[in-house]
């Protein structure tokens, strides 16, 4: 079963966490730590009381200005989520090399967090799932510089037509389907396993992400 078929036959728990997977494996983009979903996935798990106050505490820890604070940072460590800054930030041939390319990962990730809706409704709730899908597999698209596809791309790696994807948007699109199947078929029981597949994809994000901040910076 393809990705936008498992959204479509989603319940609002399996969207929820499907869009909450994806913002979470791109949360260091926007300079969170890594605990800052917490809250909402424990909300996963009950009937999604206080889901919006815990959106609105999440959007205030993630505020741009935070972001800005930790691209600023000169710590180095595989951490270091800095896009665009250094002498050599224009360099490489990858479609997402470059201010450019940053400047949209960093919209896309965004672009996710301001999406989250305020309640736990079915359709907002596909709506977010389809927008998270989206931009983070561009995101991924856009980091990897052997991936020279664009928007149709994408939309033919959701519909199952993976040909020509690069290594690394078939492995996130590979988390976001085990994270739809396992609360399909787990329901509330599935969340932990999902937020323990998030957690690897975050992992592999910040390592792509680091290894590019060294490069710009040679």
């Amino acid at each position: 079963m393809s990705l936008v078929e498992l959204i479509a036959q989603a319940d609002e728990r399996g969207l929820a966490a499907s869009g909450l997977a994806c913002l979470d494996r791109c949360v260091p983009l926007l300079g969170g730590d890594d605990e800052v979903l917490r809250p909402l996935w424990a909300g996963l798990v009950d009937d999604g009381e206080g889901w919006g106050e815990k959106v609105a505490k999440v959007r205030g820890e993630l505020a741009p200005a935070a972001s800005e604070s930790e691209s600023e940072s000169d710590s180095g460590s595989d951490g270091d989520v800095r896009f665009g800054s250094g002498p050599g930030s224009g360099s490489g041939s990858g479609p997402g090399s470059g201010a450019g390319g940053d400047e949209e990962i960093v919209v896309l990730a965004r672009r996710m967090l301001d999406a989250v809706p305020l309640e736990r409704s079915g359709e907002a709730l596909r709506a977010w799932a389809d927008v998270c899908s989206v931009s983070a597999l561009r995101i991924h698209q856009l980091l990897d510089p052997l991936d020279a596809g664009g928007d149709d791309s994408v939309a033919a790696c959701r519909a199952g037509r993976t040909e020509g994807a690069s290594h690394l948007v078939a492995a996130e699109l590979r988390r976001q389907v085990v994270v739809l199947e396992l609360l399909a078929q787990h329901g509330a029981s599935g969340v932990r396993q999902a937020l323990g597949v998030s957690t690897e994809g975050r992992r592999v994000l910040r390592a792509v992400v680091s290894r590019r901040a060294r490069g710009a910076r040679r």
